[in-house]
This record gives structure tokens, C-alpha cells and sequence, in this order.
């Protein structure tokens, strides 16, 4: 089985080739966009593999939820690629792919959301498996859902930017790993059990996860959270 897997919610792009359980991956920090970069990387992970795109069984990416044109991005590309070659395609929680890149256990995934809010959800993680312990939710920090265990990891560049606001939430928290990211390795990894299963979905099913509704505020509302005109 051999996959190519894309996450792009974030300002790290990445793109992977997975093959039997092996990972490759490009990588970059693309705070400004970089869809140059993704197909340019999947002909580099092919070559170094020895591998042409005929090869490829299926296509899997970061489905959300994070930066609605990055979500755009991988959504585009995984389709595009699985439709002309006739291969299924398969969307992953950018939330469960940040956890499982973590390593840590017990996660409780937190990506900056703008607006003055929160993307977060929480984890139980054991080798590739990742149980979702509180579904994901787009709020202001301080009136995001706490994490249902004591103790656990927060990781995610939500604790960058509202660290105190988190910490009050669950300040029995182990540690903060707010330098991780979600990957397209740990896409992959959390995708590889659909398609070997057969349960992958096709291209034209698979869909971006935005979790909040609404991508934009207006003046009224960014003053009304103590933002700026």
C-alpha cells in the first residue's frame, strides 16, 4: 500500500509518501501560503522512492480544522490528484494528526484559531490509534470545553498565544509542547488504516472539517472581543 498524504492547516506545509508503515516526508515553514510547494514536493518524495504516480493507491490529508485557505489547499490537491488517477481519497483531523505527532499519551490539541479563539480537542493516544476524548470546538480561550482528565500534555501553538487562558482551564496540566505541529507523516499514519481496510473515501466525498462557521468578523465584533479596528 502506498499513500501520499498533505497538511497544510497550519504555517508548516508538509507532504508525505507512505509505504507499508515507511514515511518520507517535505517539510517547510510557509506562514504565507506555499502552494507551490506541495506538488513539487510529491514528485520529489516519488523519485527519491522510485516510484511513479500511477503507483500511488490513495490520497489522505489534514481536513481541519485550522487556516480555511490552507484547508483549501490540501483539500484541492488530494483531490485533484485521487480523481485523475481513480484513487480514493481520505480527510484526517488536523486536531487527532497533531496529537498522534505529539508522542505524548494524553493530548489536548490546541491550534491557534484568530479571532481571539481556540481550536481544541482532546486525546487518548496509543501507538497509531488515536481516541477522540472531547470532539473538537472553536471558542474563546477562556470558555473553551477543559480537557475530561487531570493531568495530560497541551500541545499546539494555541498555548503560544492564549497560555494563560488554557492553563487556567486544566492548570494540572504535565507539560506544554506548543512548538508541535500536525504533520503529513501523522496523516498518513492515521489514514493508512481506512485505506487498507477499503473504507477510504472517494475523491469527490472528501471534504475540509472547518469547525467554526463563520471565517471572518466584522469591525463590530472584533471590538466587542477587545480587538482592533
Amino acid at each position: 500500500m502506498r499513500l501520499l498524504a498533505f497538511e497544510t492547516a497550519t504555517r508548516r506545509l508538509s507532504a508525505a509518501l507512505w509505504q507499508d508503515g515507511a514515511v518520507i516526508e517535505r517539510a517547510a515553514e510557509m506562514p504565507n501560503g506555499g502552494s507551490e510547494r506541495l506538488l513539487p514536493w510529491v514528485h520529489e518524495l516519488l523519485a527519491e522512492s522510485g516510484l511513479g504516480l500511477s503507483q500511488i493507491d490513495g490520497i489522505a490529508f489534514g481536513a481541519g480544522p485550522g487556516s480555511f485557505t490552507g484547508l483549501r489547499l490540501a483539500c484541492g490537491v488530494a483531490q485533484g490528484l485521487a480523481w485523475g488517477l481513480d484513487i480514493p481519497a481520505q480527510p484526517v483531523s488536523t486536531l487527532e494528526a497533531l496529537a498522534l505527532a505529539s508522542g505524548e499519551r494524553l493530548v489536548w490539541a490546541c491550534l491557534d484559531a484568530r479571532m481571539s479563539e481556540v481550536y481544541g480537542a482532546a486525546y487518548a493516544v496509543d501507538g497509531d490509534a488515536v481516541t477522540q476524548l472531547l470532539a473538537p470546538a472553536c471558542a474563546p480561550a477562556a470558555r473553551l470545553a477543559a480537557p475530561p482528565f487531570a493531568g495530560g500534555w497541551g500541545v499546539g501553538d494555541g498555548f503560544v498565544a492564549h497560555a494563560a487562558a488554557l492553563h487556567a482551564l486544566n492548570p494540572g496540566l504535565e507539560g506544554v509542547r506548543a512548538d508541535v505541529s500536525p504533520t503529513a507523516v501523522a496523516v498518513a499514519r492515521l489514514a493508512a488504516p481506512a485505506f487498507i481496510a477499503g473504507g477510504a473515501l472517494p475523491a469527490v466525498m472528501a471534504q475540509p472539517v472547518y469547525v467554526r462557521d463563520k471565517v471572518a468578523l466584522t469591525t463590530a465584533e472584533r471590538l466587542a472581543r477587545g480587538g482592533v479596528k
